[in-house]
């Protein structure tokens, strides 16, 4: 029976923080506290503006946790150093607007083409697993191994929706699966990701080849209400 390795994204945390501007809670805590219950690596995203993690955060992170930490972050410069300067295990490469409440698709990959090879090339030197947060298309697929990344990360916040406004998911769900068997015919390492509840995560467990899922803004919505350690456990389960 195959296994799902679940990563467990402790943003939101750092967002409860952030709402008063105090210590409390703490993202170290938490990310501790999935470590010890299960989670297979933690997930931060160090957006540009800060509005979670932030560096102090990676660093207490970084220094204390055994498991893999997976970093998010933009393709920038400045992300670029800072990744380069922590050497977290795991990092994925995300799109990122100001503007936005999160992230609202996959990466363009037509869109400084340059640069994210140079990123990609000079994380892979620094020891770090690279992975590119794309949309289930075939053509994206294609050229994230062309980059030479290690894994691709599919949005699943477009199946998710329907699945939560129980509308019919089935286009959706067969474009994913179609993605995920040409990512890995490919030899891409795939992991899925964004919106993920119980329900939907469940749905798509069935699907061979998925390796990874990293959730969180509904697994810390549900901790407030469970405790993390039985939210944790519970998506353990249905990714068995």
């Amino acid at each position: 029976m195959k296994r799902i390795r679940l990563g467990v994204n402790i943003d939101h945390v750092a967002t409860v923080r952030n709402a008063r501007g105090e210590d409390y809670p703490s993202p170290l805590r938490a990310a501790l506290l999935a470590e010890k219950n299960g989670a297979d690596s933690v997930t931060i995203h160090l957006r540009e503006d800060r509005r979670h993690i932030n560096e102090t955060d990676l660093k207490k992170i970084i220094k204390k946790l055994k498991i893999p930490l997976n970093l998010e972050i933009a393709a920038t410069k400045e992300m670029l150093k800072i990744a380069l300067r922590s050497k977290p295990p795991f990092i994925c490469i995300v799109p990122e607007k100001r503007q936005e409440i999160t992230t609202e698709g996959g990466l363009n990959l037509k869109y400084n083409i340059n640069f994210l090879r140079l990123l990609i090339k000079r994380l892979k030197n620094n020891n770090s697993r690279v992975s590119l947060f794309i949309e289930p298309n075939i053509k994206d697929l294609d050229k994230a191994k062309k980059f030479n990344a290690d894994c691709v990360e599919i949005h699943t916040g477009k199946l998710c929706n329907l699945i939560n406004q129980k509308k019919n998911f089935q286009n959706e769900l067969n474009r994913i699966r179609k993605a995920v068997l040409h990512g890995h015919k490919l030899g891409l390492e795939i992991h899925a990701g964004h919106g993920l509840t119980y329900t939907s995560a469940k749905i798509l467990s069935k699907l061979k080849d998925i390796k990874e899922f990293n959730i969180g803004h509904f697994l810390i919505g549900e901790s407030i209400f469970e405790g993390m350690p039985l939210t944790i456990k519970k998506f353990k389960r249905i990714l068995k």
